[in-house]
């Protein structure tokens, strides 16, 4: 709070410089029982944690009318498969998902491409059966890690230029 005009204040103010304290208190560490001792676990099967997972929902729906499902797939399973590809690509920047991170997955699964390579399709019709229901966890997680971090370290245009001539080298097979 600034000293009001009338207050008395001497002619020659002696300046005053930074004093150490007297006592330095002793350094404070988390002795809690729930704290979690290390760091956040990483590996397979565990998963990719980042902000605002959810958003990537509502960015796939606007990809589904778009998508090229041949015979015997579903839209439930390719969402699935790749929307746990377009997480893992976020959070490798510590970020929110954005629709680069949806387009890099879908584009590398040939989901966009109305005439993908047809040992694609197969591989793809084999890897995304049954995504979509909750109990193939595991079979998502798994696809999930077999796209190289490479693959998702590029940029949407990089893909594009990948894609389809190098479709195996962007999946992991």
């Amino acid at each position: 709070m600034a000293a009001p005009q009338f207050a008395p204040t001497p002619a020659v103010d002696t300046s005053r410089s930074y004093a150490s304290p007297k006592v330095v208190p002793a350094g404070w560490t988390s002795t809690r029982k729930a704290d979690i001792a290390g760091f956040q676990p990483s590996g397979e099967q565990l998963g990719y944690q980042g902000p605002d997972q959810g958003f990537a929902l509502k960015i796939a729906k606007g990809f589904e009318p778009r998508l090229q499902l041949k015979s015997g797939e579903h839209t439930a399973d390719a969402v699935k498969g790749c929307l746990g590809v377009a997480l893992r690509r976020a959070s490798m920047f510590s970020r929110a998902p954005v629709v680069h991170d949806l387009t890099i997955a879908f584009t590398i699964w040939g989901f966009l491409d109305p005439s993908a390579p047809a040992e694609l399709v197969s591989a793809r019709r084999e890897l995304f059966a049954g995504l979509g229901h909750h109990g193939h966890y595991t079979e998502a997680r798994s696809l999930v890690d077999m796209v190289p971090e490479a693959t998702l370290r590029m940029t949407p245009q990089q893909v594009s230029a990948a894609y389809p001539g190098k479709w195996r080298e962007l999946v992991g097979l």
